[in-house]
Order: structure tokens, then C-alpha cells, then sequence
């Protein structure tokens, strides 16, 4: 069983990803990346600590140095990789899949996506034995032992299993630094009085919360926050935290109804994203966050590029083609949208399940600094959050994403794209099938995660014809 992905790895606990596994694979990045350096950090998932401390007695068994920052989340290795200088950074973390499930997210020197091109595939190779290799050869890989790092004068140890009460006094500290650096992208002493429901979901966003609100209240911020599920724990008591699913939005949206906040905010698992409720309690789409976000970069940044994906697409392209922007496309994924993201110098880009990339948090992306950019644009314009975004739901609206599992993915896009194609205006394969039907338009496409289809469709202001739409289109799926 295979555990590597696109752009990640992701696996089933006992089969798929074993300790000895993740052993192997910080061997095998040693001899295929060679970094010298390396951070690592690990989610609140109790197989993580186990995992995390078998790569790190790879990673020094190949000679490499390591640093452990601990319990955290994947944005906060994107920043230790960079903030500390080092040559590779990887979070233990499974995000949002099942209990039994856990992964690995890697970035290369200044915070740089690694994917199967440009080294995780000759990894892979390595590891599952599924082509040569020449001069790696497992007796022989790391005969020499890293060091234990000494960065900022504090030590890092493999054995870290840090709670929020306790961290690990071993670990290096950056969450302070990582805290101010979210910051420097608003100015809070502008901030006006909002009562924000804040929902962790007991995966790692508690943290790296409570640091900014420190630093928000250390600056004057007038902002009032109620914490839920904040205290990381890896039994997951109330469901993994993955608010992309309908199913998972209860808990929130009643807590924000129930504290008469303003605002509410969900997180996933690794808190790399960030999902938003209004005042109401309603879920506001992703997608309509990207528009929201790319009008207010161009503001600052007159005629600059945004990247989007091929999902859900006409709200984008229309709001940065009407502030003076460029739109860019790119595959869906966070290590493909951080490459082109470097290659346009793009200020920003953003995915509608909710995956945020700025230009300056080293073109990566995080799921704490959209909702500081939101919240300094409704105290700004002095507006709702639901007041932000009525007005472009009335002119695109959309499905949200759908999920199927389906036993042949490429034999149901070859029958939609028979039915559909000769009615489409266009038909665009950037990932997976999307068709421009004129008045509405779809993106099909296999999940690189997880075995599964994912629909989104859109309409030009006409939200029965999307429905209708979605329906004729999940025919397919059943």
C-alpha cells in the first residue's frame, strides 16, 4: 500500500504508514535532497510524536541536522523553515483524513513546495522499492548519525510529546516570531470592537491562536474572542476537524448564534485553513473568500497577479479583472500553487476549499492570516461579513464542493464529457474536467488525497439553473 501522493504523503496507520516507514523516508530525503539542515514539528494526532521521532533517527542516520519546534501546525513549519534558514522542513499530519490516518508535508529551502517533481516521487522510489535508484542502497544510507541542533541556544529532542500546558522544554521556539510575522500583514491598533467565535476543532490552531491574541492585546486590539475546542487532543472527541464537510459545521455555527458573535471561524486539523461563518452563523463559501481577499490585495498592489484554481473560477476572474489585476490559473494543490505563485511573483492566491498564499509568507499558505485580513476589512468598511460577499453569491453562485466515491474515475469522466462536450463552449483540462456551458459551468476532478471525485459547479446569477445542473451532473456519480 502506497502512501504517497501528488504532493504530500498521506496513509492508513499499520499499513501504509508505519514508524519504521517514516524512518526509511528520512533516509531516503537525505539521499535524494541532501539538506544539512532540517526543522520538523508534529499535529495533535496521538500517532504523531511516534512518527515524528522515526524521521527525525532517519534524518540523522543521512547526516542531517535537526531542529523539532514540537506540537504545531504545517504554516508554522513553512515559517521555521525559512526563519531558521535551514535546508528542509516537514510537519507530521494526516489535516483532515480519518483517525487511523497520517502523513507527512515537506518544503525545501526558503519555504519552496516538494512534490513528485522535484524529489518526492525519486523518495517514493526509494522507500516503496518501485524503480532503481543508482548508489542508494539501504545498508549502506546514513552510516553517519546527525547531530542534535543547537539553534537560538536550545536543543532539540526526537522524543517530544509537548501539551499546550507543558510544551517540551527542548524544543525550539518560534511560535512567538511565526505570531508577529501573521501580524505584520494588518495593523491592529486600526481594529475595530468584533466578537469573534473561534473554533479549533482540537486540532493545533489553540496555540498559534493564543499567541496572536497575546500580541493582538499587547497592541490595544479591541477584539473580543470566544475559544472552543481549542485545547489540541488527539482522540479528536468530537469528529476530525474538517469543516470543508457540511456535516462539520454544526458545532460552529450554533456556537455563533449561541455567543451572538460577529464572526466565526473554523480550522482544519494542521490549521493551514481557515473557514468563515457570519454573523448569521452561515458557512461562506471559500470561494467567495478568494474574491474578497484578491479585491483587497489589488487595492494595495494596483495590476498585480492573483492565482486561482480551475474549481470555481468566474467570481475570481471577475473581481481582478474589474480592480486591474491579472488572474492566473493553476492546478489544484498547495505545492503547485506555491510554484507558480514564485514563478508570477503573485501577491496573492487562494483555492476555494479554503487554502490562503501570500507573496509575503514565502508564497505559502495559512490559515491564520485570511481571517486577520478579513477582520481588518470589515473594520475598515465598517460591514458585515455577509454584507462583504451577498452580492457576489446573487452573481455566481455555486454548489460548494461534492464528494463521491466513485470505482472508475476515468471511465465517469469519459461519460460526462460525452454528454457534455458537444454543448460546451470550452473545455479546459488543467486539472481534471472543466466545461464552460455558457450560462453555468462545472469542474470535475479526482482528489489527490483521497479516493474520491469532487464536483463544484457555478451559474451566471442564476442559482436554480446551478441546482439543476449539480443534480444532472451527481446522475453520473451515483
Amino acid at each position: 500500500m502506497n502512501p504517497f501522493k501528488a504532493y504530500d504523503i498521506r496513509g492508513k496507520l499499520g499499513t501504509e504508514l508505519t514508524e519504521e516507514r517514516a524512518e526509511r523516508i528520512g533516509l531516503a530525503l537525505c539521499a535524494v535532497r541532501k539538506p544539512a539542515t532540517a526543522v520538523v514539528g508534529h499535529d495533535a494526532r496521538l500517532s504523531s510524536p511516534g512518527l515524528k521521532a522515526a524521521l527525525i533517527r532517519g534524518l540523522r542516520k543521512g547526516g542531517c541536522t535537526v531542529t523539532d519546534i514540537g506540537l504545531c501546525g504545517t504554516e508554522e513549519i513553512y515559517f521555521a523553515t525559512s526563519h531558521l534558514g535551514v535546508d528542509l522542513g516537514v510537519e507530521v499530519t494526516a489535516s483532515h483524513n480519518p483517525i487511523d490516518y497520517n502523513g507527512m508535508k515537506f518544503v525545501g529551502p526558503g519555504s519552496t513546495p516538494i512534490s513528485r517533481d522535484n524529489g518526492l516521487g525519486e523518495v517514493e522510489q526509494l522507500v516503496m522499492g518501485t524503480g532503481t535508484q543508482q548508489g542508494h542502497n539501504w545498508d549502506t544510507i546514513g552510516t553517519q548519525l546527525g547531530e542534535t541542533a543547537e539553534l537560538n541556544g536550545v536543543s532539540s529532542s526526537p522524543n517530544c510529546v509537548p501539551t499546550v500546558s507543558q510544551p517540551c522544554p527542548s524544543c525550539v521556539p518560534i511560535r512567538q516570531a511565526y505570531a508577529t510575522k501573521c501580524l505584520s500583514f494588518i495593523k491592529p491598533a486600526e481594529l475595530k470592537p468584533l466578537r469573534i467565535l473561534c473554533d479549533g476543532g482540537n486540532g493545533v490552531a489553540g496555540p498559534a491562536l493564543n499567541a496572536i491574541i497575546t500580541q493582538l492585546k499587547e497592541a490595544g486590539s479591541p477584539l473580543e474572542f470566544i475559544q472552543v475546542r481549542c485545547e489540541p487532543d488527539g482522540t479528536f472527541p468530537t469528529g476530525i476537524p474538517n469543516p470543508l464537510l457540511p456535516e462539520c459545521r454544526d458545532f460552529t455555527a450554533a456556537a455563533v448564534r449561541e455567543h451572538g458573535c460577529d464572526l466565526g471561524l473554523a480550522w482544519d486539523g494542521d490549521f493551514d485553513r481557515c473557514f468563515f461563518f457570519d454573523e448569521r452563523g452561515e458557512f461562506i463559501e471559500g470561494y467567495y473568500l478568494v474574491g474578497l481577499l484578491a479585491e483587497a490585495f489589488l487595492l494595495d498592489h494596483p495590476g498585480a497577479k492573483i492565482i486561482h484554481d480551475p474549481r470555481l473560477t468566474w467570481n475570481t476572474i471577475d473581481i481582478v479583472q474589474a480592480s486591474g489585476g491579472k488572474a492566473i490559473q493553476s492546478r489544484t494543490g498547495h505545492a503547485f500553487i506555491k510554484q507558480v505563485m514564485r514563478e508570477e511573483d503573485a501577491v496573492y492566491g487562494g483555492e476555494m476549499s479554503a487554502h490562503h498564499y501570500f507573496r509575503d509568507f514565502y508564497s505559502c499558505d495559512s490559515g491564520m492570516i485570511p481571517w486577520l485580513l478579513v477582520v481588518a476589512l470589515m473594520s475598515k468598511r465598517g460591514q458585515s461579513l455577509s454584507s462583504l460577499v451577498a452580492g457576489r453569491q446573487r452573481l455566481f453562485p455555486c454548489s460548494g464542493e461534492i464528494n463521491r466515491k466513485v470505482t472508475d474515475i476515468s471511465a465517469v469522466l469519459a461519460r460526462i464529457e460525452a454528454e457534455f462536450a458537444p454543448a460546451a463552449l470550452a473545455i479546459d483540462r488543467t486539472d481534471g474536467l472543466s466545461m464552460d456551458m455558457g450560462a453555468w459551468r462545472f469542474n470535475l476532478r479526482g482528489s489527490n488525497t483521497e479516493p474520491l471525485l469532487r464536483l463544484n459547479v457555478e451559474s451566471r446569477g442564476d442559482w436554480e439553473l446551478m441546482a439543476r445542473s449539480s443534480r444532472a451532473l451527481l446522475g453520473f456519480l451515483n
